[in-house]
């Protein structure tokens, strides 16, 4: 039997509470309840709710619940990359910059045009952004895969300004030759949907870059991962799944305090499976790692909303990167970087107000 902390019954402040709720990670929310879920050979037999007081206790002589909670507890370093240094004790916003034809949200936009891009990304960095990923593939479902050359050649210049301009960049990719390349240009976190699977060498090239690594949970691959997705369940499989990937990162030498974890909303889940990790996304701090969340402008929020478009999606992606924050989530992926970071300020105003003693 498996057991999986998540901390829950979330609390103003933690003031006269002393010994009844815990930090999480080092941020800005305390908790005052953990669920402990039990899980026997992938089938989840039962929870309770158990107060901070008491998950000592409940979870003494279970090494893996113990180190569970150790990690939820604990402060998350901050992201060195290259001059940056970005605090992770305060959700940060890490800007989407798409040099493709075909992305879901805004493909086109900047293909051709590398110095418009990266005009484009050092705005972003100037609205708040502490980090901008750039992405050369498209990993939306029924995406076609593109040559590691093409993608190299779609950002790499725009990285080398943008680096050149001071900013904290990310390289969204899942091919070791891209990695390579946007590194030597300047960029300074790899970010990979593929949690270093894809590519042979990527686990290898990542370990050598020195670089902070985001592993995404995915099922199936860009053409077929919509098709049919099912789980038993989709917040404990997602949460093994990941477990994995870090055992492997850490076997090939990269260690636990260079990763960053995103449970890959959309990526080969149905409405229901990413309403669920949305739900649970607290459960991820288990692992010890920075949790990264991409919802901005998907599926999701226009299923919930009638339908819209995408380019009509900003006060839903708006509501899930604040629910992201509620739970702890330290690196919220999106595409209006202005209105979100807007938004985290006036949940961090009321956070601090709750902060203060009287």
């Amino acid at each position: 039997m498996k057991r999986y902390l998540r901390p829950t019954a979330f609390v103003d402040a933690p003031f006269g509470l002393d010994g009844r709720v815990a930090r999480l990670a080092g941020g800005l929310v305390w908790f005052s309840a953990v669920e402990i879920i039990a899980d026997d050979g992938g089938r989840r037999i039962g929870s309770e709710m158990v107060p901070v007081a008491e998950i000592e206790r409940a979870i003494a002589g279970d090494p893996d619940a113990e180190a569970a909670w150790r990690r939820i507890v604990a402060p998350r370093p901050a992201l060195t990359l290259g001059e940056r240094v970005v605090r992770l004790d305060q959700p940060q916003v890490m800007g989407i910059l798409n040099l493709t034809p075909d992305s879901f949200s805004d493909g086109g936009k900047h293909v051709g045009d590398p110095a418009a891009a990266a005009s484009a990304g050092v705005a972003m960095a100037a609205d708040g952004a502490a980090i901008v990923d750039v992405g050369g593939e498209s990993t939306r479902p029924g995406a076609a895969t593109v040559w590691e050359g093409d993608e190299v050649e779609r950002v790499v210049p725009v990285i080398r300004a943008m680096a050149a301009a001071g900013v904290a960049l990310s390289i969204d990719t899942r091919k070791a030759a891209v990695m390579e390349a946007a590194v030597a240009a300047g960029a300074t976190l790899i970010n990979d949907v593929s949690a270093l699977s894809y590519d042979p060498r990527a686990m290898d090239v990542a370990a050598r870059s020195g670089r902070p690594v985001a592993l995404m949970h995915y099922k199936g691959d860009p053409q077929t991962m919509q098709q049919d997705p099912r789980y038993g369940d989709v917040l404990l499989e997602v949460y093994d799944w990941i477990e994995d990937r870090i055992a492997a990162a850490e076997a090939a030498g990269i260690a636990r305090e260079r990763l960053i974890v995103d449970p890959g909303i959309g990526f080969g889940k149905t409405l229901r499976h990413n309403l669920q990790l949305l739900n649970g996304l607290s459960l991820f701090h288990g692992l010890g790692c920075p949790v990264l969340l991409g919802a901005s402008r998907k599926r999701i929020v226009g299923a919930l909303s009638g339908e819209a478009p995408v380019e009509k999606r900003l006060g839903g992606s708006i509501a899930l990167a604040l629910a992201g924050a509620a739970q702890g989530v330290q690196l919220l992926r999106v595409h209006d970087v202005y209105e979100t970071v807007q938004a985290l300020r006036v949940w961090r105003g009321q956070r601090d107000e709750a902060l203060t003693p009287l």
